[in-house]
C-alpha cells in the first residue's frame, strides 16, 4: 500500500500532464485551426499561441513535478474558464461531456494544489 501512495501522484501527474502536453502540441501543429475555433466563440485568434504554450508548460510542469502547486491553481482556473467559454452548449451532449470533463480535471488540479507533487518529483513539497 505504501508503494501505491508513493507512486500514485506520479502516475496521476503523468496522465494529466501528458494530456495537456499533447493538447498544446496539437494546438501548435494546427495553430490556424485553433485560432479559428477561438474566433468562433468570440475570442481573438491571437490567443491561440498563449493557450498552446500554457498547455505545454502546464503539461511539462506536471510531468516533471516542478512547481506543481502553482501549476495546479493555474490549470484549475484554465479548465474552468475554457469549460465556460467553449463548452456551454448543453443541448449538445458532447459539449456537456467536455464541460464536465474540464470541471473534473479542475478537481484533480485542486487535489494537486492541496497535496503537492508527491515524493517522486523535482519539488518535494
Amino acid at each position: 500500500m505504501e508503494q501505491l501512495k508513493t507512486y500514485s501522484p506520479l502516475i496521476a501527474r503523468l496522465f494529466i500532464g501528458g494530456f495537456f502536453l499533447l493538447a498544446g502540441v496539437g494546438k501548435v501543429a494546427d495553430i490556424a485551426g485553433t485560432a479559428g475555433y477561438m474566433e468562433m466563440v468570440g475570442l481573438p485568434g491571437f490567443l491561440a499561441w498563449p493557450a498552446a504554450l500554457f498547455e505545454i508548460a502546464l503539461g511539462l510542469s506536471l510531468i516533471l513535478g516542478f512547481q506543481v502547486r502553482l501549476a495546479a491553481l493555474a490549470g484549475a482556473a484554465f479548465c474552468i474558464v475554457t469549460a465556460v467559454l467553449f463548452h456551454r452548449d448543453f443541448a449538445d451532449q458532447t459539449q456537456m461531456i467536455m464541460f464536465l470533463k474540464n470541471f473534473s480535471i479542475a478537481g484533480a488540479f485542486l487535489m494537486f494544489f492541496a497535496n503537492g507533487a508527491g515524493k517522486v518529483a523535482l519539488d518535494k513539497a
